[in-house]
């Protein structure tokens, strides 16, 4: 059960890690073509602010893909003195500690778009862009977030309460510098 569940997220963040990289893609051309407009006299416009709107979107987005390839920064000084047991532990308390912290985040995220749909908010800029356009998909990505951080420590204590440490370090674990330059 929580090798499938660990399955499903992978799948499912590989297709949202292609999207967003397309998006990023996308996003670069309209800077270069912006770019190249200006040696020419013109411009779209707003480029600076449109590539911002799309960091924040799929930065909130890719963080669940992160998680599950293991690229999020963890300090494990005491986590490599201990045993197998130890180490899920450890694993467990910063999944539960990741998931709560995004959780609070997402939940926290949602009044900023609420008050945006109810006022119907517009960026102070040129563009004015209606805000909700970019905090909906921000919103949404956070919400991603929390429930594959959720998920990915289910998935990890049942396979700890199994004592299948190895899979579940495999999951949720760190890695020294010591292992990812070998």
């Amino acid at each position: 059960m929580a090798q499938s569940i660990l399955s499903l997220l992978r799948r499912l963040n590989r297709w949202v890690a292609l999207a967003i990289g397309l998006v990023l893609f996308l996003c670069a051309i309209f800077v270069l073509l912006d770019v190249g407009l200006r040696k020419l006299g013109a411009s779209f416009g707003g480029t600076d602010e449109i590539s911002g709107y799309v960091m924040a979107i799929v930065t909130s987005w890719g963080m669940g893909y992160a998680l599950l390839e293991l690229a999020h920064v963890r300090i494990d000084i005491l986590r490599g003195r201990v045993g197998a047991l130890g180490r899920s532990l450890f694993d467990l308390f910063a999944m539960l500690t990741m998931a709560g912290t995004v959780t609070l985040i997402a939940l926290r995220c949602w009044p900023v778009l609420d008050r945006s749909i109810a006022n119907m908010s517009r960026a102070n800029t040129p563009l004015e862009t209606p805000l909700w356009l970019v905090q909906g998909p921000w919103f949404a990505g956070w919400v991603w977030f929390a429930i594959v951080s959720w998920l990915t420590f289910l998935a990890a204590l049942m396979l700890v309460a199994k004592g299948e440490f190895s899979q579940s370090e495999a999951a949720i674990g760190a890695f020294g510098e010591e292992e990812a330059v070998l």
